[in-house]
């Protein structure tokens, strides 16, 4: 009798990197936070918009979004990465991965607050 087990080791590396290697980490978390922030104020001016019937709504304070606009989902919002980083050319300088993970996280986010029947993702704050 032959038993095969799969075992999944996780490593941690510690990584020391110099004066510019941490300059441009530190720059590409802070485009990742301001890209969350927007995609995830994307969203909830979605929601605040379909919410409200088409006679009650404040112009002063409400968003127009068109009533033909879907959902911006996980797909929309990924397929729509190469012309925000046309639009916002600070997006080129950070890895598209790095968008991307930072996207799956909020919409990861957005499903569990969606599963728990209350709540939003909150927006991140500097620092």
């Amino acid at each position: 009798m032959i038993v095969v087990m799969s075992l999944t080791i996780n490593y941690c590396y510690r990584i020391y990197p110099d004066a510019i290697a941490e300059q441009q980490l530190l720059e590409w978390l802070e485009t990742s936070r301001q890209f969350c922030n927007h995609r995830l104020r994307e969203i909830k001016d979605w929601i605040n918009f379909h919410k409200c019937s088409m006679n009650c709504c404040s112009l002063h304070s409400e968003y127009i979004i068109g009533t033909e606009t879907p959902f911006p989902n996980y797909s929309r919002q990924q397929n729509a990465l190469p012309l925000a980083k046309e639009v916002f050319s600070k997006l080129k300088g950070v890895p598209s991965q790095v968008l991307q993970t930072t996207l799956r996280r909020l919409h990861e986010a957005w499903d569990f607050s969606q599963k728990r029947k209350f709540g939003f993702p909150r927006f991140k704050k500097y620092g």
